[in-house]
């Protein structure tokens, strides 16, 4: 239990650090604006050195492609089109549970508007109890909990991409997944199991590249700095971007991080409007170099209640058409979801996996293992003392 009244004692202490922060970010804030007003005289010949210097630049940088000073309002979206998102919960594996098992519930979510057409509201639950599920991963090091996640990361794209075929039709369609499409934990992963996760993914892609269907990252609270990174190579004091001769070993204390911690959105917050977004940029980052020829793209968007960072591949972002309804189309259902994408809500909503959820689910799987001749199945002591409390 927790004890309000010690923990109101440290409440003082916080607010007085977090005035001086503001003040901090204010002025950190300040100081990103002079050096895009910079940068954005040299915009060409900061990319010319980024190119150049890319194998000695030791942080991730994007590439710019539009002018950065970009602020372009988001065009109206047809009256007429389909929403596609999908997500997904999981019960992970448990020692103390009746049998050690994982499940895994893609939410899927289908909104036609302007069509007098029915949605698709639903869930593909799944149970993973094999031994090459469960155990195999940890000849690679990875915990099973951890290789719960990546699956289901694969499968969200690959159920997204079955919807996204299915329906498609005459009317623009845009498919949608919650947060990145850099993904990140890809770079820790043995080649082994990496050729697990990311083939069904990029295939997915494919898929809907080869419909013509759009595919959106949206992360909404974005802690990105990538643009903050490329005003770097304008604050660097060496001669050249150097990082390998010039601050070997000082990642953590390099003379160019005059803006950290402040982030791309705080900083986009400051320059563009509600229903405006800012320039479009080319990620840079080396875990793409695993993608193939696949690029990804983002830019980030006024949607009114938030900066949010959007994220594309490259058959959406070279195709101004399809790049610029996607937003519109994107942007409407922030506003009818109040302030965040409701076809993603809805997608979490039948994705996740409550508590009453899992009682029933290990309630029948107990039956199943009992009909099939089992003895002895139940919990063990520990979950049974957590569960409830004599004191």
């Amino acid at each position: 239990m927790l004890d309000m009244t010690k923990l109101s004692r440290q409440m003082q202490g916080l607010s007085q650090h977090l005035t001086l922060e503001a003040a901090a970010s204010s002025q950190r804030l300040e100081l990103a604006q002079q050096h895009l007003k910079q940068a954005y005289q040299c915009q060409q010949d900061l990319i010319n050195l980024q190119e150049k210097w890319r194998d000695r630049i030791l942080f991730a940088y994007p590439t710019p492609i539009e002018p950065l000073d970009t602020c372009i309002d988001i065009p109206v979206p047809p009256k007429v089109h389909t929403v596609i998102a999908t997500d997904g919960s999981q019960i992970a594996p448990n020692h103390h549970e009746i049998a050690y098992c994982y499940l895994l519930n893609i939410g899927r979510v289908v909104l036609h508007y302007g069509q007098n057409r029915q949605p698709l509201l639903d869930s593909l639950p799944e149970v993973f109890y094999r031994p090459e599920d469960l155990y195999v991963p940890r000849q690679w090091g990875i915990k099973t909990e951890e290789w719960m996640g990546y699956r289901r990361t694969a499968s969200e794209t690959t159920v997204l991409a079955e919807l996204a075929c299915a329906v498609k039709g005459e009317a623009p369609t845009l498919a949608m997944v919650d947060g990145s499409l850099i993904y990140w934990f890809l770079e820790q992963l043995p080649n082994d199991a990496r050729d697990r996760i990311l083939p069904p993914i990029l295939e997915a892609w494919q898929k809907m590249s080869q419909a013509q269907i759009p595919l959106m990252g949206y992360l909404s609270a974005s802690r990105n700095v990538d643009c903050m990174n490329f005003l770097r190579l304008l604050a660097c004091p060496h001669p050249a971007p150097d990082c390998k001769s010039y601050c070997p070993d000082q990642l953590e204390k390099l003379p160019c991080k005059v803006f950290e911690p402040l982030r791309d959105t705080t900083f986009w917050g400051s320059k563009l409007q509600p229903g405006q977004r800012g320039p479009l940029w080319r990620s840079n980052n080396r875990i793409l170099e695993l993608y193939g020829d696949e690029i990804i793209y983002f830019c980030h968007v006024h949607v009114g209640s938030e900066i949010a960072r959007i994220e594309v591949p490259s058959w959406v972002a070279e195709n101004t058409d399809i790049f610029h309804q996607s937003l519109g189309l994107m942007l409407a259902q922030v506003q009818k979801g109040y302030g965040y994408p409701v076809a993603m809500a809805e997608a979490h909503n039948q994705a996740v996996v409550r508590g009453g959820d899992k009682t029933r689910f290990f309630a029948l799987l107990e039956r199943q293992m009992i009909k099939a001749g089992l003895r002895n199945v139940g919990t063990s002591y520990k979950e049974v003392r957590k569960r409830g409390s004599i004191a």
